[in-house]
C-alpha cells in the first residue's frame, strides 16, 4: 500500500498506515567512506538519517548547489551549497585508526551488552 503525498514522495505503508521504517547498518555519529557514485573513496560523519527513505547525510560528500529565491524585494537570490543525501547502501563504515573500511557484526562484550564490531579490525564502533 502506498503513502498519500506527491507522486515521488510515496513511501510503503504497514497495516496501521505509517511509513515502513528501514533497517540501515549505519547511525548518526558514525565514521563512513562512500563506495559507490562521484564521491567514491570520500571519508566523513554521518549528519543525518532518514529511516523513511534509507538515505544518509554524510559531512563533505554529494555537494550540491541549490538557487534560492528572494524571500523580499530588499533581498537579492543566493547560492547555496549543501550536502545531499545519499543511499545508506553506498556507504561502509570507515576505521580512521587502521585507514581500512569494513562490515559491521554484532557481539556481546562482557557485561553482556550487544557492541557493533567491525569484521576485519575487531575494533568496537559502540564505545
Amino acid at each position: 500500500m502506498q503513502g498519500p503525498g506527491k507522486l515521488w514522495e510515496h513511501y510503503e505503508l504497514t497495516t496501521n498506515k505509517k511509513a515502513v521504517r528501514v533497517k540501515m547498518h549505519v547511525k548518526t555519529g558514525d565514521t563512513v567512506q562512500v563506495i559507490a557514485g562521484g564521491d567514491k573513496g570520500k571519508v566523513g560523519k554521518i549528519t543525518k538519517v532518514n529511516r523513511k527513505t534509507g538515505q544518509v547525510t554524510v559531512e563533505g560528500v554529494n555537494i550540491r548547489t541549490k538557487h534560492v529565491k528572494p524571500q523580499s524585494e530588499e533581498e537579492g537570490g543566493k547560492i547555496l551549497k549543501s550536502e545531499f543525501p545519499v543511499h545508506h547502501s553506498n556507504v561502509q563504515h570507515y576505521s580512521e585508526a587502521s585507514g581500512i573500511r569494513s562490515r559491521i557484526s554484532y557481539r556481546i562484550n562482557e557485561e553482556g551488552k550487544k557492541v557493533r564490531v567491525m569484521v576485519k579490525t575487531g575494533e568496537v564502533i559502540d564505545k
